[in-house]
């Protein structure tokens, strides 16, 4: 349960005001993440493509370096998506990305939804470019870290 409470809470702690706009394909701005200057930006996935990534995030099955590559300063603790992941799967969490939002500055924003037990609840989820591809933001990792009662050096005390 600690999961469910730290992604539905994370949703809430990043919402836009609700824009559900579909998928943006381009971002040019002066004002890009500083891990990626504006021209180097990668292709905005499509809400299909951030889903196959979240389920190989959450695969035992997948190799670690390639989970890792997924989340925003996971290298400083490599296991954390291990832990998240069993606790999702322990929890039987299915969360399942609605859309991609370009917000012109080398992040994205994404409408998702969480089903536990029947019960959907709406997150929203950040994304930035970083070692060009979109990795879930720090910010994000690490209050899932916090809600679901774990610990990570990738994440301030």
């Amino acid at each position: 349960m600690a999961v469910a409470a730290a992604l539905t809470m994370t949703a809430c702690s990043s919402d836009d005001g609700g824009d559900t706009a579909t998928t943006t394909t381009a971002a040019t701005t002066t004002s890009a993440s500083a891990a990626t200057p504006a021209g180097d930006l990668p292709p905005i996935p499509t809400a299909a493509e951030l889903n196959q990534r979240l389920q190989e995030s959450l695969d035992p099955a997948v190799p670690l370096d390639q989970k890792v590559s997924y989340v925003q300063g996971a290298e400083e603790d490599p296991e954390l998506i291990n832990k998240v992941a069993e606790a999702a799967r322990v929890n039987n969490a299915k969360i399942e990305v609605l859309d991609v939002t370009d917000l012109g500055d080398g992040t994205l924003s994404s409408n998702a939804t969480i089903d536990l037990g029947g019960q959907v609840n709406p997150l929203q989820v950040t994304y930035v470019a970083e070692d060009g591809q979109w990795k879930l933001s720090r910010d994000n990792a690490c209050a899932i870290v916090s809600l679901a009662q774990l610990t990570s050096p990738a994440c301030p005390a």
